[in-house]
């Protein structure tokens, strides 16, 4: 086999955010739905069924609910998804010889040589079914000789199917797609090579490389290679995330300081809480606050390594202070952990660490068995 041969899969779990509400909540299966906030923010994810309507992720909750009033729309748990992205990324670890998670539902694998010893194709379909046996959540795949094009066989193949391009047909497989089809080519770009007479892929391929080059520079050269479904991306090795956080815009702006601290707990608890699940601890944290006219402000502070709320919310609510205009009410906070470590004995000497630790411990069980929302603190406390 040469050099240029790889072989690459891309998968990616469709519709991820809804599957996993559709898995916890059955009866939201075959309806119009939507994640994400009511009247503010955005939509994270919608069915199958809302996208008939026009509707797509990172749209205004307010058009969608425009294009579709009957939606059924659920805040959705953020928790839930790192529990099933774990879970898909523990199964891949164990088969994959090279992997890739290139986000909390998208991986590549680079399987290049195992077709000495396996069916590449074969050992891709097979770890399809086990990922959707164990899990119960629907994942499409392609396979191809480079990372774009497997990614674009597996937009080709959803919902819940897979497509292998196989190698030398790069360029008859994308000829009749739309050049938007291409990983990075967004409305911008797609209008600008439409004004160029060029629609397809098929059209970018023959269209002279020189012309492309004097339009888009050297990116006009990169539009032509993929055309040309040549593409020498590498799969990186996984490797964990290097943060957590989570945010909320609230349905209406919040001028009640009491309010904003209540949810500043809250939100510090959920964080460190899902730190705690990962066996992480976080050497800083940062605080962010957006205002109604869209101004927004954020600050962080390193900290002594810890996953214990006792510790992380007094640091939080420091920072909100530090970083509050007083008077003008909140759109939307925010609280991100980052320099995750793995957990550790804690370094603080004068913390009574191994009762803390229990204490936790019997709080996190309570948590996994009643929900995470089981046990909060009050804002003062």
């Amino acid at each position: 086999m040469s050099i240029s041969q790889r072989i690459i899969a891309h998968f990616d779990l469709d519709a991820f955010f809804v599957s996993v509400e559709c898995l916890n909540n059955p009866s939201l299966k075959g309806l119009p739905l939507i994640v994400g906030g009511r009247e503010r923010g955005v939509v994270a994810a919608c069915s199958y069924e809302a996208r008939k309507f026009g509707i797509h992720s990172a749209m205004p909750m307010k058009t969608a609910m425009r294009l579709c009033p009957h939606a059924t729309v659920v805040k959705g748990t953020r928790g839930e998804y790192s529990r099933f992205s774990r879970w898909v990324t523990d199964i891949i670890a164990a088969k994959a010889p090279l992997f890739e998670k290139a986000s909390i539902d998208e991986f590549y694998l680079d399987l290049t040589g195992m077709d000495k010893y396996f069916n590449p194709y074969q050992w891709t379909i097979d770890l399809r079914q086990e990922i959707m046996d164990k899990t119960g959540l629907p994942i499409s795949f392609g396979l191809a000789a480079n990372k774009m094009v497997a990614k674009i066989a597996t937009d080709e193949a959803k919902p819940n199917g897979y497509l292998h391009i196989a190698f030398g047909r790069e360029k008859e497989f994308l000829a009749g797609l739309k050049v938007n089809k291409i990983p990075g080519v967004g409305d911008n770009t797609f209008q600008a090579l439409r004004d160029l007479g060029i629609e397809t892929i098929e059209h970018l391929a023959a269209h002279p490389i020189e012309i492309l080059e004097n339009r888009f520079g050297k990116y006009g050269a990169d539009l032509w290679h993929k055309a040309h479904g040549i593409h020498h991306g590498e799969v990186v090795p996984y490797h964990e995330a290097k943060s957590i956080s989570t945010e909320s815009t609230f349905e209406e702006n919040i001028l009640d300081l009491e309010r904003l601290m209540n949810e500043l707990v809250r939100m510090t608890e959920r964080v460190a809480y899902e730190l705690r699940q990962d066996n992480k601890m976080a050497g800083c944290i940062a605080v962010k606050i957006r205002y109604p006219d869209f101004e927004t402000t954020s600050r962080q502070t390193s900290i002594v390594y810890t996953s214990y709320d006792d510790e992380l919310i007094p640091k939080a609510k420091d920072l909100f202070h530090k970083l509050y205009r007083k008077g003008k009410p909140v759109r939307l906070l925010g609280v991100r952990l980052s320099e995750l470590v793995d957990e550790a004995v804690q370094t603080n000497l004068f913390s009574d660490v191994e009762k803390k630790t229990e204490l936790y411990k019997a709080i996190d069980d309570v948590k996994n068995r009643f929900g995470s929302k089981s046990l909060t603190k009050a804002a003062g406390k």
